[in-house]
């Protein structure tokens, strides 16, 4: 998302651009887990869920993205990586801030990891 909008994912009580007030779950709903959605499908093959807020968690994202695009090379299956990261500037918090609550509040909700792999 670009501008601040309220996105599919954005968390509970969340303020954005188009929330002021926050996301308020009892009109629009839960946040979306994307990663969990598509793997109950039959048709996907590779689904993961990773993050680049820290340079630890970059080299994981980046094997999963290599990952994802070798098995759609070779025909094997549908791919999808989700990247979860931060947005400072619209969320209105220091870099570090945002990566702080990256940690403690997206990460618990949308857990890191793969959820579907071909066999």
């Amino acid at each position: 998302m670009t501008g601040g909008q309220m996105a599919p994912t954005t968390m509970p009580n969340q303020r954005t651009t188009t929330s002021p007030f926050g996301r308020n779950v009892e009109e629009v709903g839960m946040p979306i887990k994307m990663a969990e959605l598509l793997a109950t499908l039959q048709t996907p093959g590779y689904i993961t869920r990773q993050t680049v807020i820290k340079p630890k968690y970059i080299t994981k994202a980046k094997k999963a993205i290599k990952q994802a695009f070798t098995y759609q090379l070779e025909n094997k299956c549908f791919s999808l990586v989700e990247v979860v990261s931060t947005c400072p500037t619209n969320w209105g918090m220091t870099p570090v801030e945002a990566v702080e609550w990256a940690e403690k509040t997206l990460l618990d909700y949308y857990p890191l990891g793969d959820y579907k792999v071909p066999a």
